[in-house]
């Protein structure tokens, strides 16, 4: 999110009188206190990524996000303003070695659903929908960080055809280009739902190749692996147990 905030707000109009720009950091305070206003949530925590090349996908599948663009120089800095931003304010901010943000969220989801809360994700990740459950909803930006709809399982099976538990074998066939995730050639969206529907999942696709058959079938077995399905899930079991 803190990223969609620096894209969303020209750099050249945010910075300190000593160079550091500040677009980033402006736009995403801004974006949560609106949000804590509409949403009056009780409790409040914000995820950071830490390095990619010390995530457990990273190590799993060497290319995962590779071929990323560099971050921008003027985006350098901004994310430890945004934790001395949100530490002045009181909120808990939480980032683990060989995790992603996306990872804590999931945590705190299953914990907090756990619990009796309804959960509300804030994320511009889609990978975040395979979280969705019937008491915990992501809140996805479809333009900057101002208009952030809810999306709940009805808004992902009408969009993608399949139930938010089934997103990320959605994801490992279509393809992720911006976590280098190849996917399946040949197979679009609806393809990949109408398999997810028949056969049940990826493990049931990878067990019917020879009932789908073709150019696209021997495809599937060649391509879609093991390590595209775990790059394309989120994990929670793994930092649950963790301090």
């Amino acid at each position: 999110m803190a990223f969609r905030a620096f894209y969303a707000l020209p750099a050249e109009n945010f910075a300190t009188s000593s160079g550091q720009h500040t677009n980033a950091v402006h736009g995403f305070t801004s974006m949560l206190i609106n949000l804590i206003k509409d949403q009056k949530p009780t409790h409040v925590a914000v995820a950071f990524d830490v390095s990619d090349d010390t995530t457990f996908r990273k190590a799993e599948y060497s290319e995962y996000k590779g071929g990323r663009n560099e971050t921008p120089q003027e985006f350098r800095g901004q994310i430890d303003l945004i934790d001395q931003v949100m530490e002045a304010w009181g909120i808990k901010t939480i980032k683990m070695p060989g995790y992603e943000a996306d990872d804590i969220l999931a945590t705190l989801a299953a914990r907090g659903e756990a619990a009796g809360y309804e959960v509300l994700l804030v994320s511009g990740d889609r990978d975040a929908f395979q979280l969705i459950t019937d008491n915990v909803f992501v809140l996805y930006p479809k333009q900057g960080v101002s208009n952030i709809p809810r999306m709940d399982a009805a808004a992902i099976e009408e969009k993608y055809f399949v139930p938010p538990s089934r997103y990320s074998d959605l994801a490992a066939l279509v393809g992720e280009s911006a976590d280098n995730l190849a996917g399946v050639p040949g197979v679009g969206p609806k393809t990949a739902a109408k398999w997810i529907n028949l056969y049940g999942g990826l493990e049931g696709i990878l067990e019917n190749l020879d009932s789908i058959g073709g150019k696209v079938g021997g495809a599937s077995g060649k391509t879609s692996t093991p390590s595209s399905g775990t790059a394309a899930s989120t994990s929670c079991s793994k930092t649950l147990s963790s301090p």
